[in-house]
């Protein structure tokens, strides 16, 4: 069935076809309509759930765990400063290893204040063990709430999942996007059924005070599943395009990489933006290819060292800023490539919200090329900011 929605309105259908079981809400900007369409569908009687109206976004988190120790299906959504504020709940969830599923709908993180879209908000968050993805358009965003599930539930993780779709560009813009039927939904995702939770006829203690002797395994076993979930993430892909005809490529999606001799790596809609600019290239002459980064945790550092092997540079996009150096993409990429000869060069665009223009892109690809003929580039590169640019 086609419909035509914003980015928001996806989400909350996805999270319907999932028939999570409790919703904790709080609103924020962008984000704010993922959870009024819920609440619509929970009064409408379209979605047997419990809604619970918190006082704030760490409230909102606490009881998502509570809810998810419990043994429920659980679904919430954020942004921005309310992120931030269910900081110190985040770094209890995925060492507690519960499968919650929170859309952020990216936005400035202040100061200075701002609503439109940038990535400091979900990349303060890169450390504590949730999995991390980039969505590119509406249809993906609904898509990836329904494999989210799938995944964080999966036996060989148990892992929290954050969804990011670009604040704005996606939340409040109108897409066709395909909504599945919710008997395909049903055959794709199976209930929520786990080992060991919260029950008063077979006490237990989840997440009690614990001394040395016993963080580093815990931790050890977190990394472990954040590794493991690599392939999780591939195979429940490849089950989601032979049920439903979209193939999102996993980890990493490449585009004209075959023969390319430079490429750009990029995050979310700027990617769409970028396929247009590689054809345009290519139309030139030019052997340019796009890298699609679609997961940002787990960090898929094989997949990238395999889709660059052959390049002679390499451009990485970023739309947020890591004041040691460079966008943390940028700095996740160097580190995975280490050892590779391999330039690799920082494009920082759209920050704040600003838009991100075919024109900047070009230039990224121009400075990247330059790059790779051994011609001196800056390393870090602004993109139409008043003062220093290129």
């Amino acid at each position: 069935m086609k419909k035509v929605i914003t980015g928001d309105h996806a989400v909350a259908i996805g999270a319907k076809l999932c028939r999570v079981e409790v919703v904790p809400a709080y609103p924020i900007t962008p984000q704010t309509l993922i959870i009024e369409h819920i609440a619509d569908f929970v009064n409408d009687g379209e979605l047997d759930a419990k809604f619970l109206t918190m006082e704030s976004e760490h409230s909102v988190m606490s009881a998502a765990a509570a809810a998810s120790a419990a043994g429920a299906r659980v679904f919430t959504a954020t942004s921005s400063q309310g992120l931030a504020f269910m900081h110190e709940m985040l770094y209890a969830t995925a060492p507690l290893r519960l499968p919650i599923v929170m859309p952020d709908a990216s936005r400035t993180l202040g100061g200075p204040p701002g609503i439109w879209c940038e990535y400091n908000d979900s990349m303060g968050a890169r450390d504590s063990g949730w999995l991390q993805l980039y969505v590119e358009d509406n249809q993906e965003a609904l898509d990836m709430v329904i494999q989210s599930f799938r995944i964080a539930e999966d036996k060989r993780v148990l892992l929290p999942v954050m969804p990011c779709l670009d604040g704005f560009v996606l939340t409040h813009t109108v897409e066709p996007v395909d909504v599945p039927q919710q008997e395909e939904i049903d055959s794709f995702l199976p209930p929520y059924e786990p080992d060991i939770i919260l029950d008063t006829a077979r006490p237990a203690m989840i997440g009690t005070f614990m001394p040395p002797e016993y963080i580093m395994e815990m931790r050890r076993q977190t990394a472990g599943a954040v590794e493991s979930s690599k392939e999780v993430i591939q195979e429940i892909n490849s089950k989601f395009a032979k049920k439903f005809g979209r193939d999102y490529g996993g980890l990493i999606d490449t585009y004209r990489m075959d023969d390319a001799e430079i490429a750009l790596i990029t995050m979310g809609t700027v990617t769409s933006t970028s396929r247009e600019v590689v054809d345009e290239l290519r139309q030139k002459g030019e052997k340019v290819g796009l890298i699609k980064l679609r997961f940002f945790r787990p960090f898929p550092s094989r997949e990238l060292k395999k889709a660059v092997s052959k390049l002679s540079a390499l451009g990485v996009f970023d739309r947020s800023i890591s004041y040691h150096g460079g966008g943390q993409v940028y700095n996740e990429v160097r580190s995975a490539l280490f050892g590779m000869t391999i330039p690799v060069i920082n494009h920082l665009a759209g920050l704040g919200g600003r838009d991100v223009t075919k024109e900047q892109i070009m230039k990224m690809f121009e400075l990247t090329r330059k790059a790779a003929k051994g011609e001196k580039v800056n390393e870090i590169n602004w993109h139409d900011t008043r003062g220093e640019t290129v």
